[in-house]
């Protein structure tokens, strides 16, 4: 790390680099002592502003031009980019990464999967970075690299930005103080997997440790969510507003037609695959739908069946798709099943005319095999989602 690049953060997806941008935009434009929390969706900027850097809107509002702002930026924050290995999510961190160092941000592209010694290596390259900062960002406590790399943090200062709805299930599992565990996981492995808990649980214990200091220790911790969440202890909370977002792209240019949301609560195994068609086929004749916007995670079969059964376009989003709606043209309305989009899209397009509509998970559509907690973790993402206007689940299934 360069001397002058005080903040260090890690992603791992291109929502979690998303929100990166969107913290740094905050955090720059804030006054000491951070955001104040919003009593409502804030208001639309102007035309102007929207439009970006094309128009010099946002440049011209912060005083400074493109060089400007690059030069700024680079000095504070270095944006580590630990890639998965599907090439849906590589593609489309490949493109948010552009967007940053457009920003002037550093961004550097660390492989820490794809074999046996890659995490290692990873470590290794990063430890002496990872000891130097004076701030860091991670974009998915889950993550047991993310983890692995908070036993190395000197750091004071945490931040922990959204990574979807997980940041949820983050925040209520410290509360509890529960070790963590994604809300979808059912556990097993058999006795291989519990050896390898077993071995890990001093890992998981310095981490939950990290994200929740004790009064009088000095180490802060930060939530920056555009979620309904409550933090506790000495933990804070900034919203995400979206407005780098909204100050970089759009107002959109909006269609007649209606726009469905992907979900990948199939692929996780929570939602079962006849029942997710059954509910996609009704949305798509109820409400006249025309596209579907796929999740990076859905399979190409998938996607093929659907396209086949409703005649819906399907759509592959290059970018996070809070980018692709505020960019345009999108519908005027859209309509999502219970997930992260329901909580950020009422930011990222408000004053556009545009209204999001969630749609409840039956239980009834559940596998056999989805975690105990699915059900009530779903109907609290759609029940918090504020700006939405909610379908129930037997319409879907009435239409069908």
């Amino acid at each position: 790390m360069t001397p002058s690049a005080s903040t260090l953060a890690f992603v791992e997806s291109p929502v979690q680099l998303l929100n990166v941008l969107e913290w740094a935009h905050a955090e720059a434009a804030s006054a000491p002592g951070g955001a104040a929390l919003l009593d409502a969706v804030p208001s639309q900027p102007s035309r102007a502003a929207a439009r970006g850097p094309a128009s010099g809107g946002a440049a011209a509002a912060a005083g400074t031009g493109p060089a400007d702002r690059s030069a700024a930026a680079s000095s504070w924050l270095r944006i580590v980019v630990l890639p998965p290995t599907d090439p849906m999510s590589r593609g489309q961190l490949r493109r948010m990464a552009g967007l940053a160092r457009d920003e002037g941000y550093e961004v550097v592209w660390q492989e820490a999967r794809g074999g046996r010694l890659a995490p290692l290596k990873a470590l290794a390259a990063l430890a002496k970075d990872v000891r130097a900062a004076r701030r860091v960002v991670v974009g998915d406590p889950f993550s047991r690299y993310v983890q692995l790399l908070l036993t190395l943090v000197r750091a004071e200062e945490l931040v922990v930005v959204d990574d979807g709805t997980a940041t949820m299930e983050f925040v209520a599992q410290t509360a509890r103080g529960e070790r963590l565990v994604r809300w979808h996981r059912i556990g097993g492995g058999g006795l291989p997997g519990r050896v390898r808990e077993l071995a890990y649980a001093p890992v998981s214990a310095t981490a939950r440790r990290r994200f929740t200091p004790a009064a009088g220790t000095g180490r802060r911790v930060e939530v920056f969510s555009s979620m309904p969440v409550t933090v506790h202890g000495t933990m804070t909370l900034r919203v995400n507003e979206f407005a780098w977002t909204r100050a970089r792209f759009g107002p959109p240019r909006l269609t007649k037609g209606t726009d469905l949301v992907g979900t990948s609560l199939v692929e996780t195994g929570v939602v079962d695959p006849a029942r997710y068609l059954d509910a996609v086929r009704a949305l798509t004749l109820e409400h006249g739908a025309t596209r579907y916007f796929a999740h990076r995670r859905e399979s190409a079969e998938k996607l093929r069946t659907l396209s086949d059964a409703t005649g819906l376009e399907i759509v592959r989003p290059d970018l996070p798709l809070e980018l692709i709606a505020r960019r345009g043209p999108v519908g005027r309305t859209i309509v999502s099943f219970p997930s992260t989009v329901v909580h950020t899209l009422p930011y990222a397009l408000t004053g556009t005319g545009v209204t999001v509509a969630v749609c409840d998970v039956d239980p009834a559509w559940l596998t056999g095999s989805a975690s105990p907690r699915a059900r009530s973790f779903l109907a609290g993402v759609t029940e918090t989602a504020r700006d939405v206007h909610r379908l129930p689940a037997q319409t879907a299934s009435a239409a069908g």
